[in-house]
C-alpha cells in the first residue's frame, strides 16, 4: 500500500490536521511527463468543495517550498467518496464486516484483483472473505490499492 513514494503523508499530515481534516492518503498517477498528485481527506459530517479548496490551498503552498516531488503534477484534493481507499492497517480495522475491492502489487496465485468482506486483521495483513466463500490472507506490503465497495 505504497502510493507515497516521497513520503508526503509524514510532510503534509501536521498541515492537514491542523486545519481540522485527517489527511486518509495520498496517491500519485504518473501520466507521461505530467502526474495527478491526489489527496484524501475526511472530517466528522463529511467533505464538500470549500474543505477541499481550503486544503489544495494550504498544501501548494506546502509543496512549492519544500518542493519534493520532481517533474510537473497536477495537485487534486478529493474527500473519499463511496468507493473510499484503504491506505492504513487501522482504515481495514475501522471496515472490518464491509465489501472491499483489493488489487494486489503483483499475482498471487495468478490472481490480482479480489472482491470480499473484510473478515478479520491478521499478522501484517487483513483476512477477505471471498463471494465464493473462500479466504485468502493479504499481506498490507502486497496490496497495491484497496477501495470499499458502496453499498447500493
Amino acid at each position: 500500500m505504497n502510493q507515497d513514494p516521497w513520503n508526503l503523508q509524514a510532510l503534509l499530515d501536521p498541515v492537514v490536521e491542523a486545519m481540522g481534516y485527517e489527511l486518509l492518503g495520498i496517491e500519485f498517477q504518473g501520466r507521461g511527463v505530467h502526474g495527478v498528485l491526489r489527496l484524501y481527506i475526511d472530517k466528522e459530517g463529511g467533505i464538500n468543495l470549500d474543505d477541499c479548496s481550503a486544503v489544495s490551498h494550504q498544501v501548494s503552498g506546502v509543496l512549492d517550498v519544500e518542493d519534493p516531488v520532481p517533474g510537473k503534477y497536477s495537485l487534486e484534493v478529493s474527500s473519499p467518496g463511496l468507493d473510499r481507499p484503504l491506505f492504513r492497517e487501522q482504515h481495514f480495522e475501522k471496515y472490518l464486516g464491509h465489501q472491499a475491492k483489493i488489487r494486489m502489487a503483483a499475482p498471487m496465485g495468478g490472481q490480482k484483483n479480489f472482491k470480499g468482506h473484510l473478515k478479520e486483521l491478521c499478522e501484517g495483513g487483513v483476512v477477505l472473505k471471498l463471494e465464493s466463500g473462500t479466504e485468502v490472507s493479504l499481506l498490507f506490503t502486497d496490496i497495491d490499492q484497496a477501495r470499499l465497495v458502496p453499498k447500493l
